[in-house]
């Protein structure tokens, strides 16, 4: 792809996402969810390849449905009050319509299923980009209606991405499906705290990009789509294999790692909101995930694959350094001390 034409389609992603993130009308908030899909579609496709086309018209259906349901909930609301206003969400049905929507948006669980086939079809620096990114605009709409949200639906839809993101990624062999359900039950964790602590919702968020961000970075780095090929990747940065068994246990949420610290704040505001079943629940469904994450990880870093490569020895040259790989990577493992620090800031 020319470099005029993505800068162009990475300033109308920045350019979507900052106009969501500004309104205070529903329709600039659809125009700006609608710039995001539209910049993202030919991002997606740029591989000319059939699985590409596929994962982009996919997304592109999927996109488009969950506008057109906001867009409906807007009106009904604008129907029912006379204004346009996103924090003036009171009726029953819009908001629940508008959380269908934005839940549709973000993949999140029983509107999960597209995700996985759209994020297998893409290269991994579009996979990054939909992972991270393109979560900010609708959790922006999420965090502003916070207050009109129904407590009970958003509990049952945290709990049940949570359940599904370990059970779908149990029998993974692709890292890009892994990691799409590992983005599943990441969502369900900042679902289930919503409606009872927006800031920590939007820690684990941060935490998520993070982490995430590590994840897709070193992927990149050691060209590593499945687990056969990164069992293989030892030859290639025996370092950075070495680091991706921490950013692994991270994202699993084990201490002392970075990706412990939102889970257990989590777990602490569900139990002091006399929700300690849900809680339970959540902590033990979170087992499902660090299975295939400890999977990868053994993988990676205690076993060798066979191989007909003529040199081991690839690890030991020099190798370009990647300085936001780095940065992030001590972020997503090394956090955990700062935990006061950090709740200050949020």
């Amino acid at each position: 792809m020319s470099p005029y034409a993505m800068s162009m389609l990475l300033s109308s992603l920045s350019a979507g996402t900052i106009i969501t993130f500004t309104s205070t009308h529903w329709f600039l908030a659809w125009v700006g969810l609608e710039i995001n899909t539209l910049a993202m579609v030919p991002l997606m496709s740029k591989m000319q390849h059939p699985r590409a086309t596929e994962a982009a018209t996919k997304y592109f259906l999927t996109q488009a449905t969950a506008s057109a349901l906001l867009m409906f909930a807007a009106a009904t609301n604008a129907g029912y009050t006379g204004e346009w206003t996103i924090m003036n969400m009171q009726t029953t049905i819009p908001s629940i319509m508008l959380m269908t929507a934005l839940m549709i948006k973000l993949a999140v669980a029983p509107f999960h299923l597209w995700l996985p086939d759209v994020i297998q079809g893409l290269d991994l620096m579009t996979c990054l980009i939909l992972s991270t990114w393109q979560k900010l605009a609708p959790f922006a709409l999420l965090v502003q209606i916070n207050g009109e949200l129904n407590p009970t639906l958003m509990t049952l839809m945290g709990m049940l991405s949570i359940i599904i993101g370990g059970w779908g990624g149990l029998n993974q062999p692709q890292m890009r499906k892994m990691m799409a359900y590992s983005s599943i039950a990441h969502l369900g964790w900042m679902i289930i705290v919503l409606t009872h602590s927006s800031h920590l919702t939007m820690l684990n968020l941060l935490m998520y990009f993070i982490m995430t961000s590590s994840m897709f970075l070193m992927m990149m780095n050691l060209s590593s789509t499945s687990i056969n090929k990164a069992s293989m990747s030892w030859m290639k940065n025996l370092p950075l294999m070495s680091t991706m068994m921490l950013v692994l246990m991270s994202l699993g949420g084990l201490p002392p790692m970075s990706g412990f610290l939102p889970k257990w704040l989590i777990l602490e505001e569900i139990v002091k909101q006399n929700m300690t079943l849900v809680a339970t629940i959540a902590a033990l469904s979170t087992m499902l995930s660090l299975f295939f994450y400890l999977r990868l990880s053994y993988t990676v870093s205690l076993t060798t694959s066979p191989t007909t490569a003529s040199s081991k020895m690839l690890w030991r040259l020099k190798m370009n350094l990647n300085k936001v790989m780095s940065t992030m990577i001590i972020m997503s493992t090394m956090l955990l001390p700062l935990t006061p620090t950090i709740l200050n800031l949020f």
